[in-house]
């Protein structure tokens, strides 16, 4: 029952987000839990991988260069899921910003 409501939360911010943001694109709430499970299935087994193999690059650049890899999932995740889509990088690191702070609001809102 966890899982199911933590999916429907980051379905949620997704959805809340995509409609602040002009350059994302959601055709419904569905697509939007689709792309919340997408993206949480990547990060957890995309992005240590990359993270590790850029770790130089994110050395060099103080960590910045993770707003990119973050970017990256979003546009996998558009890549995988119908009815998501994303018009281009900058829109989908200003998505994962977004959708960060979207998220971390409706946690919090659980907690209390």
């Amino acid at each position: 029952m966890n899982i199911l409501l933590y999916l429907i939360i980051n379905g949620l911010a997704v959805y809340l987000s995509s409609y602040i943001l002009s350059g994302v694109h959601i055709r419904d709430f569905f697509a939007a839990t689709v792309a919340a499970l997408v993206l949480s299935i990547a990060n957890l087994f995309i992005k240590p991988v990359l993270l590790v193999f850029t770790l130089p690059l994110n050395i060099l650049t103080l960590g910045l260069f993770t707003l990119i890899i973050n970017g990256l999932m979003v546009l996998f995740a558009s890549s995988v899921v119908p009815g998501f889509s994303v018009d281009s990088i900058w829109w989908a690191i200003l998505f994962s910003i977004v959708l960060s702070f979207v998220s971390s609001f409706f946690n919090w809102l659980k907690r209390e």
